[in-house]
C-alpha cells in the first residue's frame, strides 16, 4: 500500500472496535483502501500463489478484505449486484409458487424469456435507471390472535434484493457477534435455543431478561439505517438503491402509503437491515456494556428484535433494563411494554423465591418454548422446554379450519396433509424433555381428523379401534429427533463461545 493510500482523507474511522484483545488487533487494522478501490474482482483472473491453488471469486475477496480489516470501507460493490449470473441465481433461488406485487408478475412469466428479462435488469441496474416499486401490503394472521403486515416486493425488487443481500452478506457476515442467530446464513433457531439453554445449565444465572421491540420493522429510523451502512459502504450507488426500497412505500386498500420509517416484513433485503441496525444498536452496546458496567456474568441470544438476556448478578438485570431503555429510544425504537420481563430464573430461583415466600419461578417464552427452570430426576438442574401452549392450539385451530374447507378431500389426501403437518411439528418441537407435548399434539390432530370425518358423512360414526388403524398408517410417531443442547452446541462451536 503507497503513502498516498494511507493518507487518503476519505478513509475515517466511523465505529469503535467490536473485537477485543489480540483478535481485535488483527481485525481492526491501520486504515486504507487495500482492494476496495476500483473493481475487486479484477484480480481474480491474474496469477495465483501456486499452480494448483483454486482462484478465490469477487465475494470471497471482499470477504477476506472485511474480515482482516473491521474498518474497511468498500468503494466498488453495485457491478457485483448487477451481475447477470448473480441475478440470474437470484431468481432460481426464489420460491416458484410466491405472490406476485403489485405488478403481477409471477416467477413462471418472468421466466419465459429469462435471458433477455436479466439482460434488460442488470442494465437498467448499471445506468441508474432501476425504480423500486411499492410493496403489496397483506395482514396475516399471528399465533396470538393479531395480525402481521407482510409486504410483497415485485419480482424484480426480489431479485435485486437478494443480490444485494450476497453482496453485503459478504461484509458484514464478519462482523456480525456469535449471539446474534437470526437470519443469517447457517443458523437456525434450534442452534439459538442450544445456545441459550447452554448458557442458562453451564453458568450460575439468576435473573433472565426477556426483551421484544415492539414494532421493530415498522419503526426503524431510515437516516439511521442510511449511517449505519456507511460505515461500510462507501459506494454511493448502492447505498442510492437501498434508499430507494426504504422509501418505496406499500399499495394498501388501493392506495399508496408512502414509508417514513421501517422496512418491510417479507422483502429479501429486510433480514439483513435488521441485523445491521441491532449490531449496532444492540450488540456492540451490549458487549461493551457487559465489560465495562456488569458486576457478574451477563449471556445473550438474539433472534431478529427478539432476545434473551441472563444475568448471574440480579442487580446487573435492572440496570442494563434501564440503560437498555434510553439506549434503544435514542435509535427511534422502544421495548414492548407487556412482552419485555426481567424475571428471578436459573439454578437458584426456586430457593431464592421460597424465601421470599413467592411461588415457583416464572417462566419465559423464546421462539416457540416455553422455558422453565426444573430438575432432573437426580435433582440435578436442567431447563425444561414445552411448547408454547398459544402456539399449539393456533396450528390445531389453523389445521381444522383447513380440514373444514377441504372435507371433499379423500382419505389419502387428508392423511398425506396430516402426514406433512405433524411431521414438520415434531421436527421443530421434538427437543429432549418435550415428549409429551408433541405426542398431546399428534393425538389432537388424530381427534380434529376423526372429528371431520364423521361431520362430512353425517350419518355414520367412526369407532377409535379405525381411527387408531388410520392414524398408525398415515401419521408419523412423534419421537424426540433433536439431541441435548450441551452435546450438540459443543460440537458446533468447539469451545468457541456463541453468547458473548
Amino acid at each position: 500500500m503507497n503513502g498516498r493510500e494511507k493518507s487518503d482523507s476519505s478513509i475515517v474511522p466511523v465505529k469503535s472496535p467490536n473485537k477485543s484483545g489480540a483478535e481485535a488487533r488483527e481485525a481492526e487494522g491501520v486504515e486504507g483502501r487495500e482492494l476496495a478501490k476500483g473493481n475487486l474482482d479484477q484480480g481474480d483472473r491474474g496469477r495465483t500463489q501456486g499452480r494448483n491453488q483454486p482462484m478465490p471469486n469477487a465475494l470471497n475477496r471482499i470477504r477476506e478484505v472485511a474480515r482482516r480489516d473491521g474498518k474497511q470501507r468498500f468503494t466498488a460493490l453495485m457491478h457485483h449486484v448487477y451481475e447477470v449470473n448473480r441475478l440470474r441465481t437470484a431468481y432460481l433461488s426464489l420460491r416458484k409458487e410466491a405472490a406476485a406485487g403489485v405488478d403481477g408478475v409471477t416467477w413462471q412469466a418472468y421466466g419465459e424469456d429469462l435471458e433477455a428479462n436479466l439482460q434488460d435488469l442488470s442494465g437498467r441496474l448499471a445506468r441508474g435507471g432501476y425504480r423500486a416499486k411499492p410493496v403489496r401490503r397483506v395482514q396475516i394472521p399471528k399465533a396470538d390472535g393479531g395480525q402481521r403486515p407482510l409486504g410483497v416486493p415485485t419480482l424484480e425488487d426480489k431479485i435485486v434484493q437478494r443480490s444485494v443481500a450476497e453482496v453485503l452478506s459478504a461484509i458484514y457476515e464478519q462482523d456480525f457477534l456469535g449471539f446474534s442467530y437470526g437470519f443469517r446464513a447457517g443458523r437456525n433457531q434450534h442452534q439459538a435455543l442450544d445456545a441459550l439453554t447452554v448458557g442458562l445449565t453451564t453458568r450460575s444465572v439468576r435473573a433472565v431478561l426477556d426483551a421484544d421491540i415492539r414494532g421493530f420493522f415498522d419503526a426503524l429510523d431510515h437516516e439511521w439505517m442510511i449511517k449505519f451502512l456507511e460505515h461500510r459502504i462507501a459506494d454511493p450507488r448502492l447505498i442510492r438503491l437501498i434508499r430507494k426500497w426504504l422509501k418505496a412505500g406499500a399499495w394498501e386498500e388501493g392506495k399508496r402509503v408512502r414509508s417514513e420509517a421501517g422496512t418491510v416484513q417479507g422483502g429479501s433485503i429486510s433480514p439483513l437491515l435488521a441485523n445491521l441496525y441491532l449490531h449496532y444498536v444492540l450488540d456492540l452496546w451490549t458487549q461493551q456494556w457487559r465489560t465495562r458496567s456488569a458486576r457478574g456474568e451477563v449471556i445473550i441470544v438474539r433472534w431478529a428484535d427478539d432476545f434473551v438476556v441472563g444475568f448471574t448478578d440480579p442487580g446487573d438485570g435492572a440496570r442494563y433494563l434501564s440503560d437498555l431503555r434510553e439506549r434503544v429510544a435514542q435509535f427511534g425504537l422502544a421495548l414492548h411494554p407487556d412482552k419485555t420481563r426481567l424475571i428471578e430464573f436459573g439454578r437458584y430461583a426456586a430457593e431464592d423465591r421460597r424465601r421470599k415466600g413467592l411461588g415457583k419461578p416464572e417462566t419465559f417464552d423464546f421462539l416457540g418454548f416455553t422455558h422453565i427452570s426444573g430438575r432432573t430426576r437426580k435433582g440435578k438442574f436442567t431447563i425444561r422446554r414445552k411448547t408454547v401452549k398459544k402456539r399449539f392450539h393456533a396450528k390445531l385451530q389453523e389445521v381444522k379450519v383447513t380440514l373444514r374447507r377441504r372435507m371433499n378431500w379423500s382419505v389419502p389426501e387428508m392423511g398425506a396433509y396430516l402426514a406433512a403437518v405433524v411431521r414438520g411439528h415434531v421436527r421443530y418441537y421434538g427437543v429432549p424433555l418435550n415428549s409429551k407435548m408433541i405426542t398431546a399434539f399428534r393425538f389432537q390432530i388424530g381427534r380434529i381428523w376423526k372429528w371431520v370425518l364423521e361431520r362430512r358423512s353425517q350419518r355414520t360414526r367412526i369407532s377409535w379401534a379405525r381411527m387408531q388403524r388410520l392414524i398408525a398408517r398415515w401419521l408419523p410417531p412423534a419421537r424426540v429427533c433433536h439431541p441435548f443442547p450441551l452435546q450438540r452446541f459443543g460440537v458446533i462451536t468447539q469451545g468457541r463461545s456463541r453468547m458473548r
